[in-house]
């Protein structure tokens, strides 16, 4: 699965170990996770992360 980048603050989103301490669980893909979820370490929304390599 893809990873995802926060353009704001560079969180990586890692599907393999998810957000636990949000409640997402490991193998939650970013598509998956829910429309209000937002970056653990500043707060943005989802569509400020970019698809990484």
């Amino acid at each position: 699965m893809q990873k995802f980048e926060c353009d704001v603050c560079g969180y990586v989103y890692d599907p393999a170990l998810g957000d636990p301490d949000n409640g997402v669980a490991p193998g939650t893909a970013f598509a998956d996770l829910p429309e209000d979820w937002e970056c653990p370490t500043c707060g943005v929304g989802k569509d400020d992360f970019s698809a990484i390599d």
